[in-house]
């Protein structure tokens, strides 16, 4: 079963339909990414409006349009409120009072077509990597649907549940949270059965505001869980504002961590640099030493979630070790070299405190001089300074040269000097592309280079410049 104009019609509320129903295969927001048979969904933007773009969308082959206002098109538009007929051929565009609601009802519906095994996971840090990598364990023996890079929010998530079929057993959904009520409203688009919660932290503070409030946040997931023993809350045994939860879910709680205490726990964990991470697994009674070709201790986290939810799937631990052996190379942290031979480690996907330290602590495993390249952590609210002080401490610990990016990153040098690392060795640059030249001149084979910060420094570009090129 492939989801179709007419099912849309039915989730809408609307009695029209077509004589002959079309397929929808997927849908978009951007009218550059449209293709044959997709469903655009027109919305209003800051910058731009889908509304301007309906006409390029369908004529690149997109089925129907879901817009919220009249527009002038070449196309038919029916408003659902009102029309009483639909054009019997395709493309056309379908008013409805909210594009971005009837998307959501649309999948709504649409998830609620299937009896499948679906997996929320949300938490201040890993969720991308814990979704990918969950979902990789799953496909090895249930067919897996999940949601592509990180559209984990209320736009992303819907998108990603229009490509349900049939076919699928399983989905693997990230949940991103910026505001109260955002997780209770993609469970309630996605209804997982099964909560996957990887920690609580500083991350989007600025705009949730405290700790509480990102706690209470991410705990929309486990209470939306079904009762046990169909909902299944997985949550991390290590830290106690997740831990927390299990007093907020009806869910059975299942447990992970380095804590004997948890359900399924790990030590023996051991980096084996950029060839990935090793660990002794223990659930009941069994023990089994597993590897992965994950970058950094902390990745031991990542390998827990991913193995708890085959496990409480019913996977063996053959299928597990086998799925986490051959990690999908997505996962991995992207390395690369200078023209000089300094090898970089490209962590720029974006940061916050905890993730800084983790990359830190990974540089501290690796073999040669270690310079961190470290710019600004944005979003971080009240917990600006004390984020950029924790990561300050910690770089002078692990570090021979410190980089710093950004006006908050004068935060990071001060607290390294405050720990005694060498004002010579520290060099603050408000400017990336300053820092850059200084990089392109100073760096050479033997140096181990870690490059990170907020999304919003755009710091791959300082990668692209330093990198070999082919």
């Amino acid at each position: 079963m492939r989801l179709s104009i007419n099912h849309a019609l039915k989730a809408l509320g609307s009695s029209l339909a077509l004589e002959k129903d079309l397929i929808i295969e997927g849908g978009c927001i951007d009218s550059r990414k449209a293709s044959q048979g997709s469903l655009f969904i027109a919305l209003p933007g800051k910058s731009t409006d889908g509304h301007n773009f309906v006409d390029q969308a369908l004529k690149a082959g997109a089925v129907a349009a879901l817009i919220e206002k009249p527009i002038e098109s070449s196309y038919p538009v029916v408003d659902l409120v009102r029309s009483e007929a639909l054009p019997q051929s395709a493309p056309f565009s379908l008013l409805v009072p909210n594009a971005l609601q009837a998307l959501q009802q649309i999948a709504a519906y649409w998830r609620g077509q299937f009896d499948l095994k679906v997996i929320g996971v949300t938490g201040s840090v890993g969720k991308t990597s814990t979704k990918e990598l969950t979902a990789s364990v799953l496909s090895h023996r249930f067919f897996t649907l999940k949601n592509e890079g990180n559209l984990n929010n209320e736009i992303g998530l819907p998108l990603t549940l229009l490509r349900l079929t049939d076919e699928h057993e399983a989905a693997v959904l990230e949940m991103g949270f910026y505001v109260p009520g955002e997780i209770q409203l993609l469970c309630d688009i996605a209804r997982p059965q099964i909560g996957v919660v990887t920690n609580i932290g500083t991350v989007h503070a600025e705009r949730a505001g405290s700790i509480d409030a990102i706690r209470q946040g991410k705990s929309e997931l486990v209470q939306a869980l079904p009762a046990a023993p169909k909902g299944i809350a997985i949550l991390n045994q290590d830290d106690p504002n997740v831990l927390s939860m299990r007093e907020q879910t009806v869910a059975r709680v299942f447990t992970y961590g380095l804590d004997p205490a948890a359900d399924l726990w790990a030590d023996e964990v051991e980096s084996m640099g950029l060839e990935g991470i090793r660990c002794r697994m223990h659930y009941g009674e069994e023990v089994n030493y597993l590897t992965a070709p994950l970058i950094g201790r902390h990745s031991v986290y990542t390998m827990l979630r991913a193995a708890s939810v085959g496990l409480v799937l019913g996977m063996s631990w053959d299928w597990i070790f086998h799925a986490l052996k051959n990690t999908p190379e997505r996962l991995r942290i992207v390395t690369t070299r200078t023209a000089t031979g300094a090898l970089l480690i490209d962590d720029t996907y974006n940061a916050n405190p905890q993730s800084v330290v983790a990359a830190l602590n990974l540089l501290q495993d690796l073999s040669g001089r270690k310079v961190a390249v470290l710019g600004d952590m944005l979003e971080l609210g009240r917990y600006e300074e004390d984020g950029h002080q924790l990561v300050g401490a910690r770089a002078a610990e692990v570090a021979d040269e410190l980089v710093l990016i950004g006006e908050r990153s004068a935060i990071t040098r001060s607290a390294a000097l405050r720990s005694g690392f060498s004002p010579q060795r520290a060099h603050w640059f408000a400017r990336k592309e300053d820092a850059q030249v200084y990089l392109l001149k100073t760096l050479k084979a033997g140096d181990v280079v870690l490059i990170k910060g907020s999304n919003g420094l755009h710091l791959d570009t300082v990668v692209a410049a330093l990198e070999v090129t082919q």
